[in-house]
């Protein structure tokens, strides 16, 4: 079975910097598109990151675009997100999710497997 297991969350000040990771577990990590939702208290879960399953591409929602960088290392089935200038605004439960489908170069909020999340806090 799939697991994803979220790591580097934590309290950091505005302006400061993170890096989450996602150890995936399961079927061959290679084959998946990767990404990263959060979902702030009281709010929907959104997207963030996604990478495709050969990592050849990228995209971002627009808030976060020129501050946080997604990769992937496939030798070690690990997805990573680096955040840095963080935001109150960022303050959330990051979720990382693998796609249903092998070989997709893009990951859509439906059709995943997902974490359990891991909370970041930006203080003010």
């Amino acid at each position: 079975q799939v697991q994803l297991v979220e790591s580097g969350g934590g309290l950091v000040q505005t302006g400061g910097s993170l890096s989450l990771s996602c150890a995936a577990s399961g079927r061959t990590f290679s084959n998946y598109a990767m990404g990263w939702f959060r979902q702030a208290p009281g709010k929907e879960r959104e997207f963030v990151a996604e990478i495709s399953w050969d990592g050849r591409s990228t995209s971002y929602v627009d808030s976060v675009k020129g501050r946080f960088t997604i990769s992937r290392d496939n030798a070690k089935n690990t997805l990573y997100l680096q955040m840095n200038s963080l935001k109150p605004e960022d303050t959330a439960v990051y979720f990382c999710a693998q796609s249903f489908q092998a070989y997709r170069a893009t990951i859509g909020i439906k059709g995943n497997y997902w974490g359990k999340g891991t909370l970041v806090t930006v203080s003010s």
